[in-house]
């Protein structure tokens, strides 16, 4: 299976436990392998027979920056859903990293993969 990246795409959202966490938007830093056949599209040259990244990213971002999960988990989770609902994206592979999260470490991150039933 052929695969797009999408590296370290940031967005600002409410996320954590913490009282102090769900007080500000923090940032977050997303990467994405979206699992395709990209033979369609390299054949006609349209984006019509392609992953629209540009359009994939929208809504990753603007469900992110409007979420106000918990977890780490839960907004991998929703983020996965929101690229299978592309009908072009057969598997993906989401991380989704926390910088800053622990006082030691550069970042704390979830990595998932979810496929079409």
């Amino acid at each position: 299976m052929d695969r797009v990246l999408i590296s370290d795409l940031g967005a600002r959202c409410i996320i954590g436990v913490n009282e102090d966490e769900r007080k500000e938007k923090q940032d977050v830093l997303i990467n994405l392998t979206i699992y395709t056949d990209i033979r369609p599209a390299a054949s006609s040259d349209r984006l019509e027979d392609a992953v629209d990244y540009r359009d994939l990213r929208t809504h990753v971002v603007e469900m992110v920056e409007q979420s106000q999960y918990y977890l780490l988990e839960a907004l991998a989770e929703a983020i996965a859903g929101v690229c299978l609902e592309h009908r072009r994206v057969s598997k993906v592979m989401v991380r989704v990293d926390k910088p800053g999260a622990l006082h030691s470490a550069r970042s704390v991150a979830i990595e998932i993969e979810r496929e079409r039933p």
